[in-house]
């Protein structure tokens, strides 16, 4: 059943490439109660299927199971679209480092097919970027004008440089091209749908309390991360969608926690007697990490709505709800 949102949206046919992943299919959801036909395209390299499952046959509703790096993709793109949404590329630990070239692939060969789509049918372009462009942040919290810290050969280099890339090309599209082009860089989205062992911090922490285990924080757990709630970056997103910004806008929480307190408010939540237990700290991560969301508030009038209580809470029940996952390799970062 697909959720109803009040307002009507204001596009008429969308493309979502990464639609079948956690974040895709929610906006996959959203766009279809708004009134919008959502052709949903994923080559299920980390995506599922099972994630848009309940919108298989819902009137304007296609799947497309391809490559958006892969140009017969892009052709099979027929629209016409007026929104074009580029969220295919692995976003965690466990997937970045598992297909490297693949990732590098979806922020270059994928952003160039997914712009000359948009740019055929004069439709609007968003790209998914992430606070990963800021690296190791020497500022904080994090402003759209900070240009990063960023190691271009550390292991995270795959997932942070292909962004890095795909925003210089959609930047640089919008200037030849004048594609009406725009980016958000998105901070620790999290909410049901995430992938039990996909490497990041809240569905670790999660299945580990459900199952009674010790929560494997990260070094000595005092780096910082700032969550928000899936349903407050959907809405960022559109918002965003919905205007001409060229200039990268943050989306993210204003909660800024440690990764060992984080780890605290879930055990506390699921009521679990799980112990913490320490693990080595990846290279290169973060340190603290927060977005100055000025731009979105000011520009579009958005604030995250959802508080990490309520949020922590319909994840929990979620993970709670299903079966118990596969056991996958323990590759974990925050």
């Amino acid at each position: 059943m697909v959720p109803t949102v009040p307002e009507r949206l204001p596009w008429r046919r969308a493309a979502v490439a990464g639609g079948a992943g956690f974040l895709g299919s929610h906006l996959c959801e959203r766009l279809l109660a708004g009134g919008v036909e959502v052709d949903c395209v994923d080559n299920l390299a980390t995506g599922s299927a099972a994630n848009v499952a309940h919108l298989v046959g819902t009137p304007g509703f296609r799947f497309l199971n391809c490559d958006v790096a892969d140009s017969s993709c892009a052709r099979a793109l027929r629209g016409p679209y007026d929104l074009v949404l580029h969220f295919a590329c692995p976003a965690s630990p466990a997937d970045y480092l598992r297909l490297p070239l693949e990732t590098l692939d979806a922020g270059s060969l994928g952003t160039r097919n997914l712009l000359s789509v948009s740019a055929r049918d004069g439709a609007r372009f968003l790209l998914a970027s992430t606070s990963e462009v800021y690296g190791d942040p020497l500022v904080h919290p994090q402003r759209e004008d900070y240009w990063g810290n960023v190691n271009p050969v550390g292991p995270r280099s795959v997932y942070d440089e292909s962004k890095r890339f795909s925003e210089a090309l959609v930047t640089a599209h919008a200037g030849a091209a004048g594609t009406n082009a725009g980016i958000v860089r998105l901070f620790n989205t999290y909410g049901p749908r995430m992938r039990a062992h996909d490497g990041r911090a809240v569905p670790t922490f999660i299945c580990q309390a459900l199952a009674g285990e010790p929560l494997t924080v990260a070094g000595d757990g005092t780096q910082t991360r700032s969550l928000c709630y899936v349903d407050d970056t959907v809405d960022g997103v559109l918002k965003v969608a919905a205007s001409r910004s060229v200039r990268p806008v943050n989306i993210g929480g204003s909660d800024e926690t440690t990764v060992r307190e984080m780890a605290r408010r879930i055990v506390k939540l699921t009521g679990s007697t799980s112990d913490i237990a320490y693990i080595d700290r990846p290279v290169d991560d973060p340190e603290r990490r927060r977005p100055d969301t000025t731009l979105a508030r000011e520009l579009f009038g958005w604030a995250p709505r959802v508080s990490w209580e309520q949020g922590l809470e319909r994840t929990i029940e979620y993970f709670a709800s299903r079966p118990e996952p596969a056991a996958e390799p323990s590759t974990r970062t925050s």
